[in-house]
């Protein structure tokens, strides 16, 4: 069971209060993470990727075990904590401004 933090916004969309959790078969990546996301609540798709792309959007960053993971390709497979569940996966809308 993968464990999923979403920002308030997309927590919003969702109709969820807290972690997300969610079945994702092996092998445990990016994009597997995000496909099961958006196909069990669906008002997320195209929020946190593109709807044709499927390309990150802005301002929206990802932490595997404390680590940014925002840069890496969607087909990295995920840390073991966080494929075990005692680690989130998060997915971070980042700040930005002047």
């Amino acid at each position: 069971m993968i464990r999923v933090v979403l920002p308030f916004h997309l927590r919003n969309l969702a109709r969820v209060d807290g972690e997300v959790e969610l079945d994702v078969a092996a092998p445990v990546t990016v994009r597997a993470v995000l496909d099961a996301l958006e196909s069990r609540y669906p008002a997320l798709r195209g929020t946190i990727r593109d709807h044709g792309t499927l390309k990150r959007r802005p301002f929206v960053r990802f932490f595997a075990c404390k680590e940014d993971i925002s840069l890496e390709p969607p087909g990295i497979i995920l840390p073991d904590e966080v494929v075990n569940g005692a680690e989130p996966f998060l997915i971070v809308g980042a700040m930005a401004g002047g």
